[in-house]
């Protein structure tokens, strides 16, 4: 196994290596805390340490990465040191076990978890203490007692400012120092709630302060960029899944009795409970909601990300997702859907139709009892729209020709934009339906907005189906640079401002106008690209109707956050809003976010 490392001489290559003979001869013994420090890197990094004394807390025996943690029995006075340690093994798993009591020699390095590119110098996580080269005796028998978590363990500001490797650590005062300050020990939390679902990788995330931005369905709110909840910690199992399959949780269960293990990091969500010891898995019973139907003088407009629905993917998958269509979401009048790929899914085979997706997908909610909707949407060019290669994800719409009507004007393509024009005393499109400014660099990589016309019950109303640019390449909130940088969304303002401006050329036309915009615009309700959009009163967000701690449709690192929008014009009517959570809140989904519907009267 080949770690990259930091060193005092620079970025080196360390191999693990596997030993149980006589600890070597090396420098003073030295403590565990000695090694750790009072910051993040170690001030012994480069350097051969022996007669490390501890006793085993935990071991990874599988997968590339292996080895075991150790915490010092005896630790010193000073609450900013850690008492816990990771020795690496690589590939080779370590004859030891939980209570051993060894004494341990090697080099001490800082490993920084990297995403492919990235360099120690630059990646904006946080590293991990450890001894590589390792090599150790068993001394006899210990035990440790892991350090509960409750509600006031953890304190509630996460962070303080600057480049954290820099700074000593205050974990008294701030959430990352005090996890820091505890990397590799044994801590505990008791009758835990999950607050985020169990993964494709067996992982979930549980909180030790439960009425922390607490939704009504048992998850944690993301409600400002100052509110990143600290009691929230991901939890993964040490125990191997033969002995111990891993638990399909969803939001609001609880892991019962102890969850205890090391503390380690990892790039995929920052500090992570390594359970030696798992909770009982105990399903809170969260349900699966359902909207009301539309009244008969009520417009709904539903938005939902499909998640890479293909032609190519299992016929499960689109029976899953047309029955929240044609039940949870009670049959929206209008759909904007986002991640639609084409016919052959993410083959790069440059194909860009998705008339057979839409079928299969149509085809299945009128098998679920839904209307016999009709789509409309425009072929991207090929692999110019970001997402998987040869997926060609695009916006489309889906509607219920029985209750609305859409206005086919022809000219919209994939590279000419539609423009507002005037129709008489109102607006209408140049084409529809039609690509928002496809040339504007703002859609570089990314998905173009498709506005549609239709018709309701002899009122016209404009749609605007949109996709913004992903949140990818922004720094984490665990990260060692705080605040983290959010450089996407530089892109995602660009976006907004797109649409902001051919929202206000349709009302400078018609002030009349009735314009919905809906979609993943991946951003939250306090971001600049939704401010953008709703900036003297434009557009109105209609999550705004709701509480905050109810404003979610998507579920990340156990933060239930807002990513999806409806915005609706002034003149576009009383709106009735809803959330319908069916995905994000459960380890089973057919997509990563719930959808929402809109009714709109008057």
């Amino acid at each position: 196994m080949v770690r990259n490392s930091t060193l005092a001489a620079g970025v080196v290559v360390v191999l693990g290596a596997l030993s149980v003979a006589p600890v070597a001869t090396a420098q003073a013994a030295v403590r565990i805390h000695d090694i750790q420090g009072t910051g993040r890197v170690s001030d012994l990094v480069g350097q051969e340490v022996a007669d490390v004394p501890g006793v085993v807390t935990g071991v990874r025996a599988f997968g590339s990465a292996r080895g075991f943690w150790v915490q010092d029995p005896e630790p010193d006075a000073d609450a900013r040191t850690s008492e816990g340690l990771f020795v690496f093994t690589g590939g080779e798993t370590p004859r030891v076990a939980v209570g051993d009591a060894v004494s341990v020699a090697g080099k001490v390095t800082e490993y920084y978890p990297l995403a492919e590119g990235e360099s120690p110098e630059d990646t904006p996580n946080q590293s991990v203490t450890e001894l590589t080269g390792a090599t150790w005796q068993v001394t006899g028998k210990g035990e440790i007692r892991p350090e509960e978590l409750g509600p006031e363990t953890v304190p509630a500001a996460y962070s303080p400012e600057g480049e954290l490797d820099k700074l000593d650590l205050d974990p008294a005062a701030f959430a990352l120092d005090f996890y820091e300050s505890r990397e590799g020990m044994s801590l505990s939390v008791r009758d835990a709630r999950v607050v985020g679902p169990t993964d494709g990788y067996n992982a979930l995330w549980v909180t030790s302060k439960p009425e922390q931005n607490a939704t009504g369905r048992g998850g944690t709110a993301y409600t400002g960029y100052a509110e990143n909840n600290s009691g929230r910690l991901k939890v993964e199992s040490l125990i191997p899944f033969a002995e111990r399959p891993f638990p399909k949780a969803d939001v609001g269960d609880r892991l019962g009795g102890a969850t205890a293990g090391p503390l380690d990091y990892s790039r995929f969500g920052g500090y992570v409970l390594e359970a030696a010891a798992l909770g009982e898995h105990q399903p809170g019973g969260l349900e699966r909601e359902t909207t009301r139907p539309q009244a008969e003088d009520e417009l709904s407009v539903a938005t939902y990300n499909v998640e890479n629905l293909g032609g190519d993917n299992e016929q499960a998958k689109f029976d899953q997702l047309a029955k929240a269509v044609a039940g949870n979401l009670a049959a929206p009048d209008v759909l904007a859907l986002e991640e639609v790929q084409d016919n052959t899914g993410a083959t790069d085979d440059g194909v860009v139709a998705a008339d057979e997706t839409l079928r299969r997908f149509t085809d299945a909610i009128a098998a679920a009892g839904g209307p016999r909707y009709e789509w409309r949407q425009i072929d991207p060019e090929n692999n110019a729209d970001g997402g998987q290669p040869g997926g060609n994800i695009r916006v489309a719409f889906l509607f219920n020709p029985a209750r609305v009507s859409f206005v086919d004007r022809p000219g919209g393509d994939a590279v000419t934009p539609v423009r507002p024009v005037a129709d008489g005393d109102r607006a209408a499109l140049s084409a529809s339906p039609g690509r928002i400014d496809p040339a504007n660099p703002a859609w570089e990589s990314s998905r173009k907005p498709l506005v549609g016309e239709f018709t309701f019950q002899g009122k016209q109303v404009f749609v605007v189906a949109n996709h913004f640019n992903s949140k990818g390449g922004d720094q984490p909130l665990h990260g060692r640079f705080q605040p983290p940088r959010r450089t996407s969304e530089e892109q995602r303002t660009a976006q907004a401002e797109a649409v902001r401006g051919f929202v206000d050329e349709l009302r400078g036309i018609d002030a009349e106008a009735r314009v919905v915009v809906a979609g993943d615009l991946n951003d939250f309700g306090f971001s600049p690209t939704l401010r953008t959009l709703t900036a003297d009163g434009a557009l109105v967000d209609a999550a705004d109707s709701l509480p905050p701690n109810e404003r979610y449709s998507y579920v990340y690192d156990g933060n239930s956050q807002a990513l999806d929008h409806i915005l609706t014009s002034p003149a576009a009517g009383t709106a009735d809003y809803d959330v319908v959570h069916v995905n994000a809140e459960f380890a089973d989904q057919a997509s990563d976010h719930d959808p929402q519907v809109v009714r709109l009267r008057g």
